[in-house]
């Protein structure tokens, strides 16, 4: 019996790539564009900006830590998986034959 590893890397398009990156910039744009034009004084539209660069890097934050669990998860399961493997060949060695 062999085992085959399906760990399918999927990568992004570059269509998907841009589409991504384009969607960004423009909601950050309008966003500050938004705030830029609303009739109140200066310091309530510097409060809204710092809000907004503070969502933005707070996202970035969290998509990194989420991204990070996910590959630790992976990485934990292939090394759990090595391990039922070499337990299964100690028992019976014509497993992996």
């Amino acid at each position: 019996m062999s085992r085959q590893s399906t760990n399918a890397s999927q990568d992004h398009s570059g269509a998907w790539v841009i589409q991504t990156w384009m969607s960004f910039i423009l909601s950050v744009a309008v966003t500050s564009l938004g705030i830029y034009h609303l009739p109140v004084d200066g310091w309530q539209k510097a409060f809204l900006g710092m809000g907004l660069l503070f969502t933005v890097g707070s996202t970035f934050t969290l998509s990194k830590t989420v991204r990070d669990q996910h590959e630790q998860q992976r990485l934990t399961a292939r090394i759990d998986e090595a391990r039922v493997t070499k337990l299964l060949a100690e028992v019976d060695p014509v497993v992996l034959k």
